[in-house]
């Protein structure tokens, strides 16, 4: 992997969700922007990225409620996976909440998106049988959409 591992810069938006685009991360309930700026504004060394020159090639986003860590917005270019970015992504983080005394991390996965279980499988990661339940406090209106 030739790529370069720092935190986000907020230069860095437009790149880091037009990647989030091309990976499939993002959804239209919710606004990526929003979600840079929130979690910057709670733990904004958890925004990481991987840059190759000018260009962002992977990211990683990771929260810590104080319990548990968790890991989001895992993405590398499509021409650049196989490279370890994803790998080096997931150990930057894991790194960055163990040095926050972190105990555990743990992500959500779509059902059915098995290329993602089987990465997660090969980096250490146990697949637990739950539920998951939520509830929106807060309705994004993507930026550039209608409200």
């Amino acid at each position: 992997m030739t790529a370069e591992i720092r935190t986000f810069d907020p230069a860095d938006t437009e790149d880091v969700v037009a990647l989030w685009e091309e990976a499939g991360l993002t959804r239209p309930w919710n606004d990526p922007r929003a979600d840079i700026e929130r979690m910057r504004a709670v733990w904004p060394d958890l925004l990481i990225v991987a840059v190759d020159g000018d260009r962002i090639v992977g990211t990683v986003m990771a929260g810590y409620d104080g319990h548990r860590g968790w890991i989001y917005y895992l993405a590398s270019a499509a021409d650049r996976r196989g490279e370890g970015i994803g790998r080096t992504l997931v150990g930057e983080a894991e790194h960055r909440l163990l040095a926050l005394g972190c105990p555990k991390v743990q992500l959500m996965v779509r059902p059915g998106n098995e290329i993602v279980f089987a990465f997660y499988d090969q980096v250490g990661y146990e697949r637990f049988d739950i539920g998951m339940t939520g509830k929106r406090l807060i309705v994004d209106t993507p930026t550039g959409a209608s409200a």
